[in-house]
């Protein structure tokens, strides 16, 4: 069960990771003053929500493994409080991408910072987690 998280939560970072490359590459066109790609638009903001929801449901899938497995959810107390933090970015980003309205909305800059958050912690959330295995 130890392993579907892992794994379940590795495709979920990986998802993160090409959700920040659009949103990235969306970034560096609005930069430069090229035209938006569409395409990468839409794109970005139609898996977003989807990865999104899966990032929070690979917490608490989580939460419930060790829960029903020790009957407590604090047994690895550092890889739930990132777990916790990260959830709680996850959300952050969500919604400060509904504000977004226009190039030159000021949430833009917010989300940026909490998507390359998310991705950061993300990294170290899976050391720790790899940490509990061995």
């Amino acid at each position: 069960m130890w392993y579907a998280h892992g794994l379940y939560n590795t495709v979920a970072f990986l998802l993160f990771v090409w959700q920040g490359w659009l949103g990235a590459k969306i970034r560096i066109e609005r930069f430069t003053g090229s035209p938006p790609t569409i395409t990468v638009i839409k794109r970005h903001r139609k898996f977003g929500s989807l990865t999104a929801l899966l990032g929070i449901a690979g917490f608490l899938s989580g939460v419930f493994i060790v829960y029903f497995s020790k009957g407590h959810i604090l047994d690895k107390p550092l890889h739930f409080i990132a777990g916790s933090v990260l959830t709680l970015l996850i959300i952050a980003a969500f919604f400060l991408s509904r504000k977004i309205k226009g190039r030159s909305s000021p949430w833009r800059t917010p989300h940026f910072a909490a998507g390359t958050a998310i991705i950061c912690l993300y990294i170290i959330q899976i050391y720790l987690g790899i940490r509990i295995l061995f």
